[in-house]
């Protein structure tokens, strides 16, 4: 799902438990990771709920692209997780690094109906997106 496909979405809906039932249906059709791939390696640090996020070498439209894949052990990080793929995945390092996530974020009001821990959790995600963004541009 495109992540304006996911703002208008959010637009729809007024309230905000049922934003967060959207939340939570995005993360159930997030594709589950395979086990061998819930490693302490792909693990993200700083966050609550165990959340694992990999990252892959790609080629889009001739370009390299970098193409992420996440999960975790909870419902509503699911869904946060698919929100920041939609933002991420698929996008060269360098339109990664432009890529403006809190402004997608204040647009849709999602940081200020976070707790504090999620909240963090959700800046670790984005902070190994750009880590493993940088870490490809330095090769």
């Amino acid at each position: 799902m495109s992540i304006q496909s996911i703002i208008d979405d959010f637009a729809f809906l007024d309230e905000w438990e049922d934003r967060y039932r959207y939340v939570i249906e995005l993360g159930r059709a997030l594709p589950e990771m395979p086990a061998e791939e819930r490693t302490e390696a792909t693990k993200v640090r700083g966050c609550a709920s165990q959340v694992w996020l990999v990252s892959e070498d790609a080629v889009n439209d001739g370009k390299a692209v970098i193409v992420f894949r996440g999960d975790s052990d909870a419902h509503i990080v699911r869904g946060l997780i698919a929100i920041v793929l939609s933002l991420y995945s698929g996008k060269t390092p360098e339109e990664i690094l432009k890529t403006d996530a809190e402004a997608v974020f204040a647009r849709i009001g999602l940081r200020e109906h976070l707790t504090a821990q999620r909240s963090n959790g959700l800046s670790a995600m984005l902070q190994r997106i750009q880590r493993d963004a940088e870490s490809r541009l330095a090769k």
